[in-house]
């Protein structure tokens, strides 16, 4: 078992789907590298060589923004906003949701496209306006 970037690939999986379990790393930049270094996609972790690993490993770190790096900005953004009192920085350093989609969420509520009805999330009901 390898780690890349910070993550753990697992040694069974085909590498287009390895390559994405990374932070940062979506399915396009994937592909993107899995090209450059002229990697085939149905290939598994465990079929790369030491130094296709290597290959995959600084071309990431020098290409993408990934894992600590990602985690270094994000909180530094939160601090920023900490710093000039925005309501998210406030919600972050009360330790509250900051968004209002997971205050929703948090409450279980979920207003419904019809009307002023609030019903659970999962058992949100349609109504049915054809007989």
């Amino acid at each position: 078992m390898s780690y890349i970037s910070g993550a753990r690939s697992v040694p069974d999986e085909q590498v287009r789907i390895a390559s994405t379990k990374m932070d940062g790393i979506g399915p396009k930049k994937a592909i993107q590298v899995r090209y450059r270094l002229g990697i085939s996609g149905n290939i598994k972790m465990n079929e790369l060589t030491k130094s296709q690993i290597d290959q995959m490993e600084q071309m990431i770190s020098q290409d993408h923004v990934v894992h600590w790096e990602l985690k270094r900005g994000e909180r530094a953004d939160i601090e920023r906003l900490i710093s000039i009192s925005r309501y998210r920085g406030i919600r972050h350093q009360d330790g509250s949701p900051y968004a209002a989609n997971e205050l929703i969420l948090m409450q279980g509520l979920v207003a419904s496209k019809f009307g002023n009805e609030r019903s659970k999330i999962g058992t949100c009901i349609i109504k049915n306006t054809v007989k």
